[in-house]
């Protein structure tokens, strides 16, 4: 189990707990900008929220893909990890910037890409799907859950992967 130190406090916390986290961060955040909580959770679903070991994909809302683009990508969770521009809020440095129409290519030509995509469109959803087939030089590994792509309808992820696609370092909004 990998650990990280938090800096200057001498506590480490493991990949779990980060990856905790950071789901837990991205359903509040989806409840908090739908501007509704939605269906009311048990007293066991409330304390599981809130032990990592006990993080299931049921917790996660699914997003279907009928949502607003900036809304899919909330209720998604993807700020919180993700700057994706021309999406406001969505500022997370844990991973890398979403500039696909860019940066997609070159990592399709990656030596050390493995994966199956032959498009950018294809890499993106296999990103979601499969997270560990390729990551960014300079990020962490298995910090986006394996089966985080579970709570993203087919439509969710074909509308994510148009709207990433279309991003480029020169144009930073498709919309």
């Amino acid at each position: 189990m990998r650990v990280r130190r938090l800096r200057g406090s001498g506590r480490h916390l493991s990949e779990q707990v980060w990856t905790a986290l950071i789901v837990v961060a991205a359903v509040l955040i989806a409840l908090l900008s739908s501007g509704r909580l939605g269906p009311s959770l048990s007293d066991s679903q409330r304390n599981a929220a809130f032990d990592p070991s006990r993080l299931s994909p049921s917790m996660v809302p699914l997003v279907t893909g009928d949502e607003p683009i900036r809304e899919l990508f909330t209720r998604a969770g993807c700020p919180v990890c993700h700057t994706i521009p021309g999406i406001g809020g969505a500022d997370g440095r844990v991973g890398p910037t979403l500039v696909m129409g860019t940066t997609g290519p070159k990592r399709l030509a990656d030596p050390s890409y493995r994966g199956r995509a032959k498009t950018v469109k294809e890499y993106l959803i296999e990103s979601i799907l499969e997270p560990g087939v390729y990551v960014t030089p300079g990020y962490p590994d298995r910090t986006k859950p394996r089966w985080y792509g579970q709570r993203l309808s087919a439509g969710a992820l074909e509308k994510i992967a148009v709207y990433l696609e279309q991003i480029t370092e020169e144009n930073p909004s498709s919309q």
